[in-house]
């Protein structure tokens, strides 16, 4: 009976050793095998498992010539996460700390991604917005070649525009509701001005026309109504603007 514990209870002892051996973390010798074990781990889906390598090549092996490899998949982990904030800035980390990486290109490009991906509707502040439209042109003026990522950079560029041009112009909308035209004009001014390459330009125009006829600014009203007339001659607003000077008929 004492032979059969005893032997059991090796046996048993054996088993758990073996399963924590099996469990056991890979312990790399270089940046190379780290590199490709954590690789390996992202491709499964392990994501924290796989960081956890991408650091160590990092901390351990700076100097590698991995190094820009596992700073860009650190920052693939966290836009995979939606951890648009540590994605933007570890993928900017990637262009700025090894500018002659294969992964600096891609890298200032979802860097803008991650940040337009945090820009949120028009009526919060935009500061990422702004910040996008900032890291995809200067994406476009390092990388001027067309290709697909410069034509999608050209899409999130027009739509973050129109957003800060929707904002102003919901600003202007609103003080003219409040009865206070001449604050309205300084906002339908701003998005003559600073968005003209967006869908609120025209509405903006006939706003500004609009409320120039409300303040009784008749001069100015008609020599804005003639360059809408030249920009937009078949344009949306051209009956609405024909009443007001019927309306307003000095």
């Amino acid at each position: 009976m004492k032979n059969i514990i005893y032997f059991t209870f090796i046996i048993f002892s054996f088993a758990i050793i073996s399963s924590c051996k099996t469990g056991s973390k890979f312990e790399p010798t270089s940046a190379q095998e780290a590199f490709d074990e954590g690789l390996r781990l992202f491709n499964n889906k392990k994501y924290a498992d796989a960081l956890s390598y991408f650091d160590m090549i990092k901390l351990q092996y700076p100097g590698s010539s991995i190094v820009d490899k596992a700073q860009y998949y650190t920052a693939e982990i966290n836009f995979i996460r939606r951890e648009y904030i540590l994605a933007s800035f570890n993928y900017s980390r990637v262009r700025t700390a090894y500018p002659g990486s294969e992964f600096a290109k891609i890298s200032l490009f979802k860097s803008g991604k991650s940040q337009f991906l945090m820009s949120p509707d028009h009526h919060k502040d935009q500061e990422y917005t702004v910040k996008a439209i900032k890291t995809l042109q200067d994406y476009q003026f390092y990388y001027p070649e067309k290709d697909s990522l410069y034509d999608e950079t050209d899409k999130m560029i027009i739509e973050c525009r129109n957003k800060l041009g929707e904002k102003e112009f919901m600003i202007a909308e609103l003080y003219k509701t409040l009865l206070s035209p001449r604050s309205a004009l300084i906002y339908y001014e701003s998005v003559l001005k600073n968005y003209d390459d967006t869908k609120f330009f025209e509405t903006a125009l006939f706003g500004k026309i609009e409320t120039l006829y409300i303040i009784r600014n008749y001069e100015d009203a008609e020599n804005t109504e003639r360059t809408y007339n030249i920009l937009f001659p078949n344009g949306t607003f051209k009956k609405q603007i024909a009443d007001l000077r019927l309306v307003h008929k000095r």
